[in-house]
């Protein structure tokens, strides 16, 4: 456990009270911030113990020892403290080009026998049942039509 002690120079020491301190930054990275300054060892006799650093930052001891882990597992102080991009949406897009493609010609074609002309309800129907799509809203083809700026009046 030793090696995982946190001993800070004085410019991240500095550098992290600022970004607690100063300008608009998320409140989970301010928090991670709070704590690392808070298992800091540098320069002091007595340290905080975790149940203490978790008490005064309202985390739980796993957060503390995920905090720990980050910082002495990051590149540099920045890296630290900014949250990493999502490299892919949370749930992939249903609707695809090849989709919208089908959709907006069908959107441009005659409407079905007893129809004057095309509704959003009418396409979503039509697209599943030439499966195009296995489930499509009438809201999503009213998005996706406006998208192109296509009306169906």
């Amino acid at each position: 456990m030793e090696s995982d002690v946190i001993t800070l120079t004085q410019e991240q020491r500095k550098a992290l009270e600022r970004f607690a301190k100063n300008g608009v930054h998320n409140a989970h990275l301010i928090t991670r911030a709070n704590v690392i300054l808070d298992l800091d060892r540098s320069n002091k006799k007595e340290h905080l113990r975790i149940n203490r650093i978790c008490e005064y930052n309202k985390v739980s001891r796993q957060a503390v020892n995920n905090i720990r882990k980050a910082f002495l597992q990051a590149e540099s102080m920045e890296s630290f403290l900014t949250r990493k991009k999502r490299e892919t949406p949370p749930v992939p897009a249903k609707v695809t080009g090849e989709v919208e493609a089908r959709i907006i010609a069908l959107a441009c074609s005659e409407p079905p026998q007893g129809y004057a002309r095309w509704t959003l309800r009418l396409l979503a129907e039509k697209s599943v049942e030439l499966n195009y799509i296995d489930k499509i809203g009438r809201m999503s083809v009213d998005r996706l039509l406006k998208k192109r700026s296509i009306s169906l009046i």
